[in-house]
């Protein structure tokens, strides 16, 4: 009889026994998890931070500069350059596409125009028409266009430059930059999300012991809210 009251003693014991195992090796996954996660998060972040963070200093001196345009107005400056095209390359302006349509203008004549005048139109399209051929040069601070006339050969280059800061705005803004700026756009946007999703893992995870957390990050969110409802004039 003592020997059975031994076994059924010993049989709850080693259940509690497998109980408590079981609960501490859940314990021990769940932390686990949670150290893999904060891991991955922190790697991230800094990666993104690291490939962000001159980007993103330029994106928010350029919110300054454009939410201020009209005190930091640049003195644009305007340089005009005339020519005279030569006959033996004026011809090539001979065959001219149909009315209303664009077309580039010949790499002789783009060559000779970006010697003589410094106009940038290789490769550019240009506005055909019984007079003239015209070419808009918009950029990032600035514009230009160049004018040919299809009978005297005259040629009027007028280059536009607005400064370094309009030129920034312009950046920021992804105005008249090209197709590659328009990808680093998307791809800088995407790892600044990227950033902005790690920090958050981040903050959710030591939230329990930073009480202010929270309260934080949901004035961040209500106070433009409130601003943009209530006193964002159209």
């Amino acid at each position: 009889m003592a020997e059975g009251e031994k076994l059924e003693a010993a049989a709850p014991e080693g259940a509690e026994r497998l109980k408590a195992e079981k609960a501490a090796q859940k314990v021990h996954r769940a932390k686990v998890r949670r150290l893999f996660w904060m891991t991955q998060a922190r790697v991230w972040h800094w990666i993104t931070g690291a490939a962000t963070l001159v980007g993103m200093l330029l994106f928010a001196v350029t919110g300054i500069t454009l939410n201020h345009a009209g005190q930091i107005e640049g003195q644009p400056v305007v340089v005009e350059r005339t020519a005279v095209m030569p006959a033996e390359l004026l011809v090539h302006l001979s065959d001219a596409p149909p009315e209303g349509e664009t077309a580039i203008l010949p790499k002789p004549v783009a060559d000779w125009l970006e010697k003589e005048v410094g106009a940038p139109v290789s490769r550019r399209t240009g506005e055909w028409s019984e007079a003239e051929v015209y070419v808009g040069m918009p950029k990032p601070g600035g514009d230009a266009w160049l004018s040919v006339d299809r009978e005297t050969g005259d040629v009027i280059f007028e280059n536009t430059d607005r400064g370094p800061i309009s030129w920034l705005n312009d950046l920021h803004k992804g105005r008249n930059t090209g197709p590659v700026w328009f990808w680093f756009l998307d791809i800088f946007s995407v790892a600044a999300i990227l950033f902005c999703i790690t920090g958050l893992v981040l903050l959710w995870m030591h939230a329990p012991r930073r009480a202010p957390t929270w309260f934080i990050v949901g004035a961040g969110l209500v106070v433009p809210a409130l601003i943009a409802v209530f006193l964002v004039h159209v």
